[in-house]
């Protein structure tokens, strides 16, 4: 409802506002900027790009490649990267040994980024799924998913990412009590100004297809003890949104420092009851799926792909997002600055 009495038109003419470009910006609500983003970054172990079939554009990169990217988020304008592991599948096993190697190829990567650009700032996933050899985000006994053993080996990867010197530490696991966990190890180890965005409430959603496919974490098992089917029992229901608001409250009251929705724009709706509940720095996750959709609808013809781009950023900022994590944030800051 409008917060001012409406004239009768022709008196009102809401017209009048939007008759020429000038008067369109003069009274524009949001604002896009590239300060908005948060490029999603994806490296690899081996040397130079890697194309991702399913998301054209995106290509894994290798540490040196990623820190050119880093100079080239810089010079853009982009205040952060969000970086995320291509691991060969001989280095996986079932607990995510990897995830705590301290010359891995995450922690190479974001010192070398620190190194090429101190000023743009680094999150790390703090998760296991690509690490492990089964594709699940935790510890797996008797085709459960174990909270607390999980958490153990988060807090590991964490500390030697933190080490590394990742600004943002990202749990995306879902695991209960991982962010009080590693808000603890950080401030035991004397990180206490790493910042903790967490991933508070996530999706069991069927967007994330092409990012495993660029992490190659693979399709998950058919439900044997030894791998479970779905990751619908530490992932959130799709159909739920005042468990969206315990899951927020409980990560804000552990320690986080800002919080994520994931995925993005199907879930519009929670990113702006959060805004609303929290006053908290509420980001999104422009996924996969979503960067997946856009280009593959442009590539037929179906959708102008600049104009979709835009469009789709704009609507996080509409909805009240401080940011948004996205796969489009080098062309998008390119077309803002065009």
């Amino acid at each position: 409802m409008s917060k001012a009495p409406l004239a009768p038109y022709p008196a009102l003419r809401l017209r009048r506002l939007r008759q020429a470009d000038w008067t369109r910006r003069l009274v524009r609500e949001s604002v896009l900027t590239p300060s908005d983003f948060i490029w999603s970054m994806v490296v690899h172990e081996g040397e130079g790009r890697i194309p991702v079939p399913s998301m054209p554009g995106v290509e894994r990169l290798s540490v040196a490649e990623c820190a050119k990217a880093a100079k080239e988020a810089r010079a853009l304008g982009i205040p952060a990267i969000a970086v995320f592991p291509h691991i060969d599948a001989e280095k996986k096993d079932a607990l995510g040994e990897q995830a705590a190697d301290p010359d891995g190829v995450v922690c190479r990567a974001v010192k070398a980024m620190k190194d090429a650009a101190p000023e743009v700032g680094i999150m790390c996933d703090v998760a296991l799924d690509p690490f492990t050899d089964h594709g699940h985000d935790g510890v797996i006994e008797g085709g459960r998913i174990l909270n607390d053993a999980t958490i153990e080996r988060l807090v590991a990867q964490g500390l030697v990412q933190a080490e590394a010197g990742c600004d943002i530490l990202a749990p995306s696991d879902m695991m209960d009590g991982r962010v009080a966990a590693l808000r603890g190890a950080l401030e035991g180890a004397g990180h206490q100004d790493v910042m903790i965005m967490s991933y508070a409430a996530k999706y069991a959603s069927a967007f994330y297809g092409p990012y495993r496919e660029a992490i190659g974490s693979g399709k998950l098992g058919t439900g044997s003890v030894d791998n479970p089917a779905d990751k619908k029992t530490y992932q959130m229901d799709s159909a739920n949104t005042e468990e969206a608001l315990r899951e927020v409250a409980l990560d804000i009251t552990e320690g986080a420092d800002m919080v994520m929705v994931k995925p993005g724009m199907p879930y519009l709706d929670i990113v702006r009851r959060v805004v609303e509940a929290f006053a908290m720095p509420t980001f999104a996750f422009q996924v996969s799926g979503e960067y997946a959709m856009i280009m593959a609808a442009a590539g037929n013809g179906w959708l102008d792909e600049e104009r979709a781009i835009l469009e789709s950023l704009g609507a996080f900022k509409r909805a009240g997002c401080a940011g948004v994590i996205t796969y489009f944030a080098p062309r998008a800051a390119r077309l803002l600055g065009a």
